[in-house]
């Protein structure tokens, strides 16, 4: 068993390791990682916006707060639609910024020329009035390629000096500005051209045209297969100490885009088509951590030896709010020859087992993305449904079945050890009685 784990863990090493490093340190994945964390405010914003029109049905019509809600269902809709129908807007400047920012090039000048040319690949005009249906969740990926495009064209174009050289003397802001009117006409110009081609060609926008190329790529994601396949990896990644979050550059633009379109369809009253969204992921396949770590947890709190009832309860806290590493760490679980197969394996069938109840109409899928608050509240809060706080107690029974067998295994050798300790302990105390009788005086 060692010597077949220590050959996995060596071909690991030598194969994924250096890939997985090259991922987590490009910078273009950072700034689009990056750039997605900067919209968990519009998202925790607009959802709940989103949900207000629910709660007169939820708790009656003949109230104050529904009256309140029903008379100003305009204003109170607003939010929504100038968060998640914005989303991609606020996308491009988020990873032009982080881009910018590795670089250490001109800010302002980075978010407003990747916004130009954002607006200028995705608005339409129906009979002259701005259409700004692919500013929300469908131009998502637009954004992110024209937030990344548009900060190399400026570096480009930095690197070789095209910009203009203000006199000593003019204040910076002033000076920065001027700099870059070359660099805004070069990429301005570069982009106005992509439209054309774009339309001139196809007849069709970037968003339209790129929803071809990687919409099956998009959709398979909601797919319970895909996302089996791509726990497997992250957890496998998690157990060899390469944190899952080097993927996030990947799965964060689907999420979001995912969550959007349920907010949308939450909003006309149509059935929520996505179970895959940055909610769902955190309260159901990282309950408690990864690996659905609170199965270690509990078993080390009641285990027989004293040191693992020690670290099951100073993890049990932490554990609670997702922050898994000190019994990750501590028992360990990671790089464990023994809790490979139930962290990998059976943390991945725990944690998606809620995706599969979303598929069957058991459970209701996400239209919100909460702050993090907790085991338990968090599922509810995704969806409101109560049936979450079920399934989550599931997964805790689920997950402690799974762990058993083989934290038994730890535990029969951890208590042999200590034993061992106990015995040289109690053979040293007897050889200082010992010398004690002898009563040596020199």
């Amino acid at each position: 068993m060692n010597s077949m784990f220590d050959k996995f863990q060596a071909f690991m090493n030598k194969y994924f390791m250096p890939v997985a490093e090259k991922v987590d340190n490009n910078q273009h994945l950072k700034a689009v990682k990056s750039g997605m964390m900067g919209l968990t405010p519009f998202t925790i914003l607009g959802s709940i916006f989103a949900i207000l029109p629910a709660l007169p049905n939820m708790i009656g019509k003949n109230n104050f707060i529904s009256q309140f809600i029903i008379n100003n269902a305009e204003l109170l809709d607003l939010p929504v639609t100038l968060s998640l129908g914005f989303l991609s807007l606020y996308a491009v400047m988020t990873i032009s910024y982080g881009l910018g920012h590795y670089y250490g090039l001109y800010i302002p000048g980075c978010v407003g020329m990747s916004t130009f040319a954002f607006v200028m690949l995705t608005i339409q005009f129906k009979k002259g009035v701005p259409d700004l249906a692919n500013f929300g969740a469908k131009g998502l990926f637009v954004a992110i390629i024209v937030g990344l495009v548009t900060v190399e064209l400026y570096r480009w174009c930095q690197n070789h000096h095209l910009s203009i050289s203000m006199p000593e003397g003019v204040p910076d802001f002033v000076s920065s500005s001027f700099e870059i009117i070359p660099t805004a006409m070069i990429v301005g110009g570069t982009f106005i051209i992509i439209r054309g081609l774009c339309l001139g060609l196809t007849g069709a926008l970037p968003p339209d045209m790129l929803s071809i190329v990687i919409g099956p790529l998009v959709g398979s994601m909601d797919s319970l297969g895909t996302v089996w396949a791509l726990g497997i990896l992250q957890l496998t990644l998690f157990f060899f100490g390469i944190h899952p979050s080097v993927l996030s550059g990947i799965t964060s633009p689907i999420m979001y885009q995912f969550f959007a379109e349920n907010v949308e369809a939450l909003r006309a009253g149509e059935a929520i088509p996505h179970f895959y969204a940055p909610g769902s992921v955190s309260a159901y396949f990282g309950f408690t951590g990864a690996g659905i770590s609170i199965g270690v947890v509990l078993l080390a709190m009641f285990s027989k030896s004293a040191q693992y009832r020690k670290i099951g309860k100073l993890s049990l806290i932490p554990c609670l709010f997702g922050i898994n590493e000190p019994i990750l760490f501590g028992l360990p679980v990671i790089l464990n020859p023994v809790m490979m197969i139930p962290f990998i394996i059976g943390g991945n069938i725990v944690g998606q087992l809620p995706y599969m109840f979303m598929k069957l109409g058991w459970l209701s899928k996400p239209v919100f993305t909460p702050p993090y608050v907790g085991a338990f509240f968090e599922g509810f809060l995704t969806a409101g449904d109560w049936r979450s706080i079920l399934v989550n107690a599931l997964q805790v029974v689920l997950a402690v079945l799974v762990y058993l067998p083989f934290f038994k295994v730890l535990e029969k050798n951890q208590l042999k050890e200590e034993q061992s300790k106990d015995d040289k302990k109690q053979g040293a105390l007897a050889d200082e009685d010992l010398l004690d009788d002898l009563d040596l005086d020199f």
